[in-house]
């Protein structure tokens, strides 16, 4: 099995399962990972780390980056 890394980090859940839908539609598999520690029944989303194929961690940026538009990364 390939390992997996950390191809963006997002606010919250919603911006990670964006990003997620952006690498899918590329066809690039990826997992969602709280970021931080937080209390389990804390109702307030986590930052998300977005995790890839190591294989695919290239592909995956380049999805990403072409979905972006270049304002929104300031």
């Amino acid at each position: 099995m390939t390992e997996l890394v950390q191809v963006a980090v997002a606010g919250d859940v919603t911006e990670a399962e964006e990003i997620q839908s952006l690498l899918q539609a590329a066809g690039i598999d990826s997992q969602l990972e709280t970021a931080v520690e937080h209390h389990p029944r804390e109702t307030e989303d986590a930052p998300q780390k977005v995790l890839v194929p190591e294989d695919q961690l290239e592909a995956a940026q380049h999805a990403i980056e072409s979905q972006t538009e270049p304002d929104a990364l300031a």
